[in-house]
């Protein structure tokens, strides 16, 4: 199943404060996940990861019980970046092609040309992944790790920007499922958890605030363009050595105590680092803490696990924030250390 559209121009929801768009790098990351809080009633800290996940040029993935607001939360980041927005629907029949797009003969020109499939889009909802076969997960590795993909031996370069959010079920007695291989969640950023809004935010969508009312009237918070240039931005968010040393580790950590048959990969160490940026970014900074690093490497690192998140992700966040407690905390750079 696909479906597209482009971010409209109307006025914003009566309960969504939406104001011009902004210049500065925090103002403009601020504007974005209170506009989405807005929408997705309950703990903003969801959207704050995910929103880190999209500036640092990586891919989200949501493991929670049906009803919680994903989808909601995939549409309105679209909205709100201005950009389009495409879904798929996981099934055991779903073939890569699906995702891709093919290659099919014109019968009046006799040419062959290709049909973009729902990935060429800003923001791509894939619900339900652990229901589609292996094969076709594996056709989303290339576009997430390089944005494009390759059909009948042609590459096809994606929008940008070009952000995955994923769904998956619960693994345990849900049948029906594939479990998604090592490089398959290697390619995600972060891992996150919805769950429940709480009593007040749940009060507030019986009453008919936030979910598909607010969402109907949302508007970019900035343009399309200033999203690609923060994402650029990003890189340039000055990691202190100590900091450097700091995220490897902990990394090292979860790789010497988790116990899991795949340690993890340079990649998780790129990505926590990333994230930690884009973190600190949308905190006005123009350098990494280590604060910036343990408010990521829960959601950064948990789902990398193999052993333990293949049945049981809330475990592998656990035994991820008890390694992250045991790795001594460095001093956060003084003015001075800061400067390149």
């Amino acid at each position: 199943m696909v479906q597209t559209w482009s971010a409209p121009a109307g006025a914003p929801a009566d309960d969504v404060t939406v104001g011009p768009p902004a210049t500065d790098q925090a103002g403009a990351i601020r504007a974005l996940v209170d506009q989405v809080s807005g929408v997705v009633l309950g703990d903003p800290t969801p959207i704050r990861l995910a929103a880190a996940a999209f500036l640092a040029g990586g891919h989200v993935l949501f493991e929670d019980v049906p009803g919680v607001g994903k989808t909601l939360l995939a549409k309105a980041l679209a909205r709100s970046i201005g950009g389009s927005f495409g879904r798929v629907q996981g099934t055991p029949d779903l073939l890569p092609s699906d995702v891709t797009g093919i290659t099919f003969l014109e019968e009046d020109t006799r040419e062959w040309t290709f049909r973009p499939g729902p990935l060429f889009n800003n923001v791509v909802l894939v619900d339900e992944l652990n229901r589609a076969t292996p094969r076709t997960q594996s056709a989303l590795l290339e576009a997430m790790a390089e944005g494009q993909v390759t059909v009948d031996g042609v590459t096809h370069p994606l929008p940008d920007p070009f952000f995955v959010v994923a769904t998956q079920n619960p693994q345990s007695g849900d049948l029906g499922t594939f479990p998604l291989v090592g490089g398959q969640r290697d390619r995600f950023s972060v891992s996150l958890s919805m769950g429940l809004p709480g009593r007040e935010a749940e009060l507030r969508v019986l009453a008919g605030k936030g979910g598909d009312h607010a969402l109907a009237n949302l508007r970019p918070t900035a343009d399309l363009a200033v999203w690609q240039r923060l994402r650029h931005e990003v890189d340039d968010v000055y990691l202190h050595p100590l900091v450097a040393s700091y995220a490897l580790d902990v990394v090292d950590t979860v790789r010497n105590r988790a116990g899991s048959r795949q340690p993890l990969s340079t990649r998780a160490s790129l990505a926590l680092v990333q994230l930690a940026r884009a973190h600190a970014m949308a905190g006005g900074l123009s350098h990494v803490a280590p604060d910036d690093v343990q408010a990521v490497a829960v959601a950064g690192l948990a789902h990398r696990i193999i052993d333990a998140t293949n049945d049981d992700l809330p475990t592998a966040r656990t035994w991820v924030g008890e390694f992250l407690r045991q790795v001594p905390t460095p001093p956060s750079p003084d003015r001075e250390t800061r400067a390149r």
